[in-house]
Protein backbone atom coordinates (compact mmCIF):
# COMPACT_ATOMS: atom_id res chain seq x y z
CA UNK A 1 0.00 0.00 0.00
CA UNK A 2 1.17 3.54 -0.62
CA UNK A 3 1.77 6.29 2.01
CA UNK A 4 -1.40 7.86 0.17
CA UNK A 5 -3.47 4.73 0.90
CA UNK A 6 -2.67 4.15 4.47
CA UNK A 7 -3.22 8.00 5.20
CA UNK A 8 -6.67 7.17 3.35
CA UNK A 9 -7.38 4.10 5.53
CA UNK A 10 -6.19 5.77 8.72
CA UNK A 11 -8.14 9.42 8.37
CA UNK A 12 -11.22 8.27 6.38
CA UNK A 13 -13.17 11.16 7.12
CA UNK A 14 -10.40 13.58 7.38
CA UNK A 15 -8.17 14.49 10.34
CA UNK A 16 -10.36 16.79 12.32
CA UNK A 17 -9.74 20.19 11.96
CA UNK A 18 -11.11 22.89 14.59
CA UNK A 19 -12.78 25.87 14.10
CA UNK A 20 -13.04 29.48 15.40
CA UNK A 21 -16.83 29.55 16.20
CA UNK A 22 -19.48 26.78 15.68
CA UNK A 23 -22.97 27.41 14.82
CA UNK A 24 -26.13 26.55 16.39
CA UNK A 25 -27.17 24.53 13.69
CA UNK A 26 -23.13 22.84 13.39
CA UNK A 27 -23.62 22.02 17.46
CA UNK A 28 -27.05 20.39 16.79
CA UNK A 29 -25.86 18.47 13.73
CA UNK A 30 -22.71 17.19 16.19
CA UNK A 31 -24.97 16.16 18.90
CA UNK A 32 -27.38 14.21 16.12
CA UNK A 33 -24.03 12.55 15.47
CA UNK A 34 -23.55 11.62 18.88
CA UNK A 35 -26.86 10.63 19.85
CA UNK A 36 -27.10 8.38 16.89
CA UNK A 37 -23.75 6.98 17.04
CA UNK A 38 -24.64 3.36 19.36
CA UNK A 39 -27.36 2.58 16.94
CA UNK A 40 -25.48 2.98 13.54
CA UNK A 41 -22.00 1.40 15.46
CA UNK A 42 -24.48 -1.66 16.59
CA UNK A 43 -26.19 -1.84 12.84
CA UNK A 44 -22.88 -1.98 11.42
CA UNK A 45 -21.55 -4.72 13.18
CA UNK A 46 -24.18 -6.74 13.53
CA UNK A 47 -23.49 -10.58 12.73
CA UNK A 48 -20.06 -10.30 13.08
CA UNK A 49 -18.10 -13.22 13.48
CA UNK A 50 -14.98 -13.54 16.16
CA UNK A 51 -13.00 -13.10 13.01
CA UNK A 52 -14.41 -9.74 11.66
CA UNK A 53 -14.33 -8.38 15.02
CA UNK A 54 -10.65 -9.81 15.65
CA UNK A 55 -9.67 -7.93 11.95
CA UNK A 56 -7.43 -4.82 11.73
CA UNK A 57 -9.28 -1.88 9.92
CA UNK A 58 -6.00 -1.29 8.21
CA UNK A 59 -1.95 -2.34 8.57
CA UNK A 60 -0.73 -1.78 11.80
CA UNK A 61 -4.28 -0.33 13.29
CA UNK A 62 -6.71 -1.56 15.72
CA UNK A 63 -9.16 -4.34 15.11
CA UNK A 64 -12.94 -3.96 15.23
CA UNK A 65 -13.22 -5.30 18.88
CA UNK A 66 -10.65 -2.39 20.03
CA UNK A 67 -11.75 0.50 17.77
CA UNK A 68 -15.96 -0.78 19.67
CA UNK A 69 -14.02 -0.82 23.32
CA UNK A 70 -12.14 2.36 22.51
CA UNK A 71 -15.10 4.32 21.59
CA UNK A 72 -16.27 2.96 25.28
CA UNK A 73 -13.33 4.33 27.05
CA UNK A 74 -13.03 7.58 24.72
CA UNK A 75 -16.48 8.55 25.38
CA UNK A 76 -16.82 7.55 28.94
CA UNK A 77 -13.93 10.45 28.92
CA UNK A 78 -15.74 12.49 27.31
CA UNK A 79 -18.96 12.33 29.50
CA UNK A 80 -16.86 12.92 32.63
CA UNK A 81 -15.21 16.19 31.15
CA UNK A 82 -17.91 17.89 29.50
CA UNK A 83 -20.01 17.62 33.31
CA UNK A 84 -16.30 18.82 34.93
CA UNK A 85 -16.01 21.55 32.66
CA UNK A 86 -19.96 22.43 33.57
CA UNK A 87 -19.55 22.48 36.85
CA UNK A 88 -15.89 23.57 37.19
CA UNK A 89 -13.96 26.78 36.27
CA UNK A 90 -11.45 25.64 34.00
CA UNK A 91 -10.90 21.86 34.66
CA UNK A 92 -7.47 20.09 33.61
CA UNK A 93 -8.23 17.36 31.22
CA UNK A 94 -6.53 14.19 32.01
CA UNK A 95 -5.12 12.52 28.85
CA UNK A 96 -5.01 8.62 29.00
CA UNK A 97 -2.71 6.56 26.26
CA UNK A 98 -5.37 5.44 24.35
CA UNK A 99 -2.78 2.99 22.70
CA UNK A 100 -2.17 1.73 25.62
CA UNK A 101 -5.63 1.30 27.27
CA UNK A 102 -6.25 -0.66 23.45
CA UNK A 103 -3.44 -2.95 23.86
CA UNK A 104 -4.58 -4.16 27.51
CA UNK A 105 -6.20 -7.84 27.44
CA UNK A 106 -10.02 -6.41 28.04
CA UNK A 107 -9.90 -4.37 24.57
CA UNK A 108 -7.99 -7.31 22.89
CA UNK A 109 -10.31 -9.99 24.08
CA UNK A 110 -13.48 -9.38 25.78
CA UNK A 111 -16.90 -9.20 24.08
CA UNK A 112 -18.10 -6.47 22.46
CA UNK A 113 -21.34 -6.34 24.08
CA UNK A 114 -20.16 -4.50 28.18
CA UNK A 115 -18.69 -1.52 25.67
CA UNK A 116 -21.72 -1.37 23.41
CA UNK A 117 -23.78 -1.20 26.60
CA UNK A 118 -21.68 1.47 28.14
CA UNK A 119 -22.01 3.52 24.76
CA UNK A 120 -25.77 3.48 24.59
CA UNK A 121 -25.62 4.25 28.04
CA UNK A 122 -22.92 7.49 27.72
CA UNK A 123 -24.29 8.63 24.71
CA UNK A 124 -28.11 8.95 26.17
CA UNK A 125 -26.83 10.94 29.35
CA UNK A 126 -24.75 12.88 26.93
CA UNK A 127 -27.23 13.95 24.51
CA UNK A 128 -29.36 14.98 27.41
CA UNK A 129 -26.72 17.45 29.00
CA UNK A 130 -25.73 17.95 25.53
CA UNK A 131 -29.12 19.41 24.29
CA UNK A 132 -29.68 21.23 27.74
CA UNK A 133 -26.59 23.51 27.61
CA UNK A 134 -26.89 26.48 26.74
CA UNK A 135 -24.27 29.34 24.30
CA UNK A 136 -22.60 30.49 28.00
CA UNK A 137 -22.32 26.34 28.59
CA UNK A 138 -20.77 25.89 25.34
CA UNK A 139 -17.93 28.70 25.78
CA UNK A 140 -16.93 27.47 29.31
CA UNK A 141 -12.92 26.02 28.84
CA UNK A 142 -11.47 23.14 30.13
CA UNK A 143 -7.15 23.37 30.19
CA UNK A 144 -5.47 20.54 27.97
CA UNK A 145 -2.11 20.12 29.26
CA UNK A 146 -0.69 18.20 26.46
CA UNK A 147 -1.93 21.56 24.20
CA UNK A 148 -0.96 23.56 26.81
CA UNK A 149 -3.99 25.51 26.10
CA UNK A 150 -7.72 26.43 27.29
CA UNK A 151 -10.32 25.00 24.59
CA UNK A 152 -13.75 25.85 24.46
CA UNK A 153 -16.64 22.75 24.79
CA UNK A 154 -17.31 24.19 21.22
CA UNK A 155 -14.41 22.62 20.18
CA UNK A 156 -14.90 19.14 22.28
CA UNK A 157 -18.57 18.42 21.01
CA UNK A 158 -17.26 18.47 17.47
CA UNK A 159 -14.26 16.66 18.56
CA UNK A 160 -16.23 13.93 19.62
CA UNK A 161 -18.73 14.01 17.20
CA UNK A 162 -16.08 13.66 14.50
CA UNK A 163 -14.15 10.88 16.55
CA UNK A 164 -17.55 8.63 16.33
CA UNK A 165 -17.74 9.38 12.69
CA UNK A 166 -14.32 8.83 12.32
CA UNK A 167 -14.21 5.21 14.13
CA UNK A 168 -17.18 4.34 12.61
CA UNK A 169 -15.75 5.14 8.63
CA UNK A 170 -13.02 3.14 9.98
CA UNK A 171 -15.39 0.06 10.24
CA UNK A 172 -17.75 0.84 7.65
CA UNK A 173 -14.78 1.01 4.96
CA UNK A 174 -13.47 -2.48 6.26
CA UNK A 175 -16.63 -3.76 5.84
CA UNK A 176 -17.03 -2.44 2.70
CA UNK A 177 -13.42 -3.44 1.49
CA UNK A 178 -14.02 -7.07 2.76
CA UNK A 179 -17.49 -7.35 1.03
CA UNK A 180 -18.97 -8.30 4.06
CA UNK A 181 -23.00 -7.83 4.44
Amino acid sequence: MTEIDIEQLKYPIGDFIAQEQYSLNERKASIDIIENLPNKLKSTIEGFSESQFNTVYRPGGWTVRQLVHHLADSHMNSFIRFKLTLTEDVPQLKPYLQAEWCNMQDAKTLDIAPSMLILEGVHCRLTKVLRNMTDADFNRKLYHPEMKKKLDLNRILALYSWHSDHHLAHITGLKERKGWV
